[in-house]
């Protein structure tokens, strides 16, 4: 591809610098109630976004979006993550949040559960995660046994951002143990107050993100509400993760560049024993090597995304995307904190909720050992006698 990104996207990115510039920005030190924006900026960067034409730019045009690639969409994420004002996990002030399974449910479900969500009448959580199935959704011990024109669903689920304030629930669960993740995970829509499904507890985390674990005991779902035939759940996960992974990266490029422009500034005014910090070699090159790695990323991420919109498999990409992204923004921020000193370590600044967030990325959504794992079949097959 050329890696100079078509005149439309690079508006589109201008677009959103400015909006992260203008409204972001001056606002992020004080944006968040708990783990959630306030209630009064939400509403006024709603009205802002419409205004400047970025309301929901991720949903397809066939729900009334504006149906952006992942190569735009990949932009906008990025200069989304330049900034902190909004909580990491649930950046919704361009839109409802809108699971991409959903616009794989059938016209009935829709009805019920997609144009609701559209709409803002509903809100919904995406819960695979379990004690002891996180990265190895193979060994799910949440199971669904058919039951007449229902399935029981019984089981626990753990680090579910969004349940408690979620009206249903995209729950996985294992029809077939023996099979694991290649045809024996079924998905189903489950309303949060069906009987036997109980929220038991907030974790508290490291992060702005207060996920919750919710307990499934004989919670009887129609078989109307299973997404797909059975068996196909996992394939509707690994179909929308793969694009979140690449997300992964486009929010590293944001970090990274958020953390050069904080880490030069300060460098250019910091003077110790005579001399500005940016005279300093080890400083320096701290900057170098963060001004590279952005260079990198923002290459792989733009391929990536590209290749993906020509209809690529780009599964294995979005591994090296996810952990190098996620691993380099990690470390630009702990350069940056270390440039900065004990400031660095404040809440005046951005840097030590971005060290906070980017070290969590690099255990969520496939931890760095799992994708590499998988990566290590992938380049034994690849270049093997």
């Amino acid at each position: 591809m050329d890696y100079q990104l078509p005149e439309e996207l690079r508006m589109l990115k201008e677009t959103v610098r400015r909006f992260v510039d203008r409204e972001l920005i001056p606002v992020e030190n004080g944006s968040l109630d708990g783990p959630k924006l306030r209630a009064d900026l939400q509403a006024d960067l709603e009205e802002k976004a419409k205004a400047v034409g970025l309301w929901l730019y991720d949903v397809p045009t066939e729900y009334g979006g504006q149906g952006l690639g992942l190569l735009a969409r990949a932009v906008v994420w990025a200069e989304l993550a330049r900034t902190v004002a909004l909580p990491s996990r649930a950046a919704y002030v361009f839109g409802p949040n809108v699971s991409p399974i959903l616009y794989f449910l059938n016209d009935e479900q829709k009805q019920r559960y997609l144009y609701p969500v559209l709409e803002g009448k509903l809100r919904h959580c995406f819960a695979q995660t379990e004690p002891d199935a996180g990265g190895d959704p193979g060994a799910m011990r949440t199971t669904a046994v058919r039951d007449g024109d229902h399935y029981v669903i019984n089981g626990t689920k753990r680090f579910i951002t969004g349940a408690g304030d979620a009206h249903f629930a995209q729950v996985f669960a294992a029809t077939d143990r023996e099979k694991g993740s290649r045809g024996g995970i079924s998905a189903f829509l489950v309303d949060m107050d069906t009987p036997g499904v109980r929220l038991l507890r907030q974790q508290e985390t490291m992060m702005h993100d207060r996920p919750w674990e919710i307990a499934f005991e004989d919670v009887r779902v129609p078989a109307e509400n299973r997404i797909g035939e059975e068996g196909e759940g996992f394939g509707f996960a690994q179909n929308w993760i793969t694009a979140g992974r690449i997300r992964h990266g486009a929010r590293g490029i944001g970090v990274i560049e958020r953390c050069l422009e904080l880490g030069t500034s300060y460098a250019q005014q910091r003077v110790t024993f005579g001399r500005k910090l940016a005279e300093r070699q080890a400083v320096q090159w701290m900057l170098v090597d963060s001004h590279a790695d952005l260079h990198m990323l923002r290459l792989m991420v733009y391929d990536a995304a590209a290749r993906h919109d020509a209809g690529e498999d780009v599964r294995y990409d979005s591994y090296i995307v996810k952990y190098f992204g996620d691993t380099k923004s990690f470390e630009a921020a702990d350069r940056c904190m270390q440039i900065h000193g004990g400031l660095g370590l404040t809440t005046d600044l951005p840097i030590e909720r971005m060290w906070r967030d980017q070290r969590s990325f690099i255990i969520t959504e496939g931890p760095t050992e799992i994708l590499k794992m998988a990566l290590a079949r992938h380049v034994l097959r690849q270049y093997g006698s």
